[in-house]
Order: structure tokens, then C-alpha cells, then sequence
């Protein structure tokens, strides 16, 4: 049977109050009756429960994050290391996710409600962005990504799309392709089209050439990835390199390609975007755009811990860079 303090206290012959301060490490009470008490915690195998002292300091001490995709990489790293961000200071993390259904974001931001967060990474599309103003309104700061508008309360992370996509391009030229493909992700999310048009916008600036029947959209998943890279095979002339919007897309192309009798990249290269830990481990490596899930998880962390200090205030925008990363998806493109 659990203990309670109200126990703790008549054993130590003490008042509850009296307990309560020493868990909570006042320094209000006496060396001899600290020590006192924390040896009948320590022997009863206490563990307090600080929910109640952490609420009426107004502060759960628990922030949220909210991601699209559980199932992806890039977001279960992300995750991890934002709560260890917070656990260095002494915070707790609670994570939901909304699989790109509506119902579920409007659900995610309800349960960061009853639980009296402390703040809200928001790392979902704009589609999905419905009720975050209910949070500023309970004084809970937000932080989005790729949003590209702030509010007060509200900070943005935007992700450096267009000098990612001219990295990945520029390298492609020099590799001698001419004829690039684009698999992205879901149409309506801002995100697929900040992909997609700085893809088009880099093709443009490098001179380089591009079709609508080569630019498919996807669904940021292997499953979409397969689809894309499938129906760009099957044309009477395709691209001699396809980008993709980001590395599980990427996965499902390169498989795709495999199995039409291809190689990558002596028939076709492929590149990605993220830098997940598997892109390194498929064959042949992906060549990919790395987004830093420290840096992004810093940015998270800086742009909360600022927004709580005064919501009235507008918020935030960061920036996110992208590094070119070369592996052997990638060669020279391939004679006609």
C-alpha cells in the first residue's frame, strides 16, 4: 500500500507541512528533522508526488510536443532530444501524435490543455494548425514550424527550403544532369509546397529542366515514395535524378527502382532530405539534405523558454539550416 505524507509526518512526529518543505527542499526546516525524514522516506520507499507543488507555483512543469508522424525517424529523434533538453532542466515531456488527421491535432491540444502544460512544440503542418490560439489564450506559448507567421505567444521555425534545394540541385549539375524529377508530399500542407517550389526555383536559377508529369506528390512516406518514383519510370522519357521532399519518400523510390530492374546511380540518381540514421544504412547511402534535430530541438527549447517570459510579446522566427550531404546515390548522370 502506497504512503502518504500525512503518514510520513505522524511517524516523524511532525506536521504534513513540515514534510511537504522537505521534499520540497525548503530550507526552512532544521538540519536534525530534514535528516529525520528523509531517512523514513528513504526506508518506506516514498516516492512524492510533486504535481500539486508544482501547480501552485502556476507551472506543471511539463511541455508538449505535438508531431505529425510518430513512425518517422526524424520526428522520434527530434523528440528525444527535446526531452533531454528538458530533463537537464528539470522538465518533463509530453508527446502526441496527430498521424495529418485534424481530429486528433484538435485532440492533442485538448489533452495539453488538461494538463496544464508549460508550452506547445507544434511541429505539424499549417492544415493541422486549428485551436492553437485556445493555448496563447491559457497563456501556454507556442512554437510552429514552417508556419512562416507569428503571433504574440506564437514563435515559427522555418527550414532554409531554398538554399537546401539549391545545394542538393547545384550538386546534381555538376554531376552533369540536365532533367530533374521531384517527389513531394502532401499537396495542401505548406511544407510540400515550400519543398516543391524551391526545388522549381533552384532548377530555374542553375538552368537546368523539369516537367509537370516528373513532379509527384506524396505523402512523406515510403508508400508515397514507391508510387511517385513508379509512375515517373513508366514515362517515355524521364529525369535522369529525382529529389525527394524527405528520406522515408526517398526510401520507398529507391526500392521502386529496384524493383523495375534499375540501378541507382548508374540509370537514375536519387537524393533526400532529412538525414534520418537509416539514410545512411540503405543501398546504396542516400545522398540528403541534413537538418540538425539538435539544432531544431534547441531552437524549440529557446523559442518556449522566450515566449513564456511575456506573451503579449510578437514571437519569434528562426531560422533552420540544411547541409548537403554526399553518398553514392548519387553520379554522373547517365547518357541518353
Amino acid at each position: 500500500m502506497p504512503f502518504s505524507i500525512r503518514q510520513i509526518a505522524k511517524l516523524a512526529g511532525v506536521s504534513n507541512a513540515t514534510v511537504s518543505r522537505v521534499i520540497n527542499g525548503s530550507d526552512l526546516v532544521t538540519p536534525e528533522t530534514t535528516q529525520r525524514i528523509q531517512e523514513i522516506i528513504r526506508d518506506l520507499k516514498f516516492v512524492p508526488n510533486r504535481s500539486a507543488a508544482r501547480f501552485k507555483n502556476g507551472k506543471s512543469q511539463i511541455y508538449g510536443a505535438i508531431v505529425p508522424d510518430l513512425t518517422n525517424p526524424f520526428f522520434m529523434e527530434t523528440a528525444k532530444i527535446f526531452e533531454e533538453l528538458l530533463v537537464e532542466n528539470e522538465l518533463e515531456l509530453l508527446v502526441s501524435n496527430t498521424d495529418f488527421h485534424l481530429s486528433r491535432t484538435q485532440l492533442s491540444i485538448h489533452r495539453m490543455l488538461l494538463r496544464r502544460v508549460d508550452g506547445v512544440a507544434f511541429m505539424c503542418s499549417e492544415r493541422e494548425a486549428a485551436s492553437l490560439e485556445s493555448l496563447v489564450q491559457n497563456r501556454i506559448p507556442v512554437v510552429t514550424t514552417d508556419h512562416h507567421r507569428t503571433a504574440p505567444g506564437i514563435s515559427d521555425i522555418v527550414v532554409d527550403f531554398r538554399d537546401g534545394m539549391a545545394q542538393i540541385v547545384g550538386h546534381l549539375k555538376e554531376l552533369g544532369h540536365r532533367d530533374l524529377g521531384f517527389i513531394g508530399g502532401t499537396d495542401d500542407l505548406a511544407t510540400s509546397r515550400d519543398r516543391r517550389d524551391s526545388f522549381l526555383d533552384a532548377v530555374v536559377r542553375f538552368g537546368l529542366s523539369s516537367q509537370d508529369s516528373w513532379i509527384m506528390p506524396g505523402n512523406f512516406r515510403i508508400s508515397g515514395g514507391a508510387v511517385g518514383m513508379e509512375t515517373i519510370l513508366k514515362q517515355e522519357r524521364r529525369p535522369t535524378a529525382v529529389v525527394t521532399a524527405n528520406d522515408l519518400t526517398a526510401f520507398g523510390a529507391l526500392r521502386k527502382v529496384h524493383e523495375m530492374g534499375l540501378r541507382i546511380p548508374e540509370d537514375i540518381s536519387l537524393t533526400g532530405c532529412d538525414d534520418i540514421e537509416m539514410s545512411d544504412v540503405v543501398y546504396p547511402p542516400l545522398t540528403t539534405l541534413r537538418i540538425s534535430r539538435r539544432q531544431y530541438a534547441q531552437m524549440l527549447f529557446e523559442a518556449l523558454q522566450t515566449g513564456a517570459e511575456d506573451l503579449t510579446q510578437p514571437g519569434k522566427v528562426f531560422s533552420l539550416p540544411m547541409k548537403l550531404v554526399v553518398r553514392q546515390s548519387t553520379g554522373p548522370a547517365p547518357a541518353r
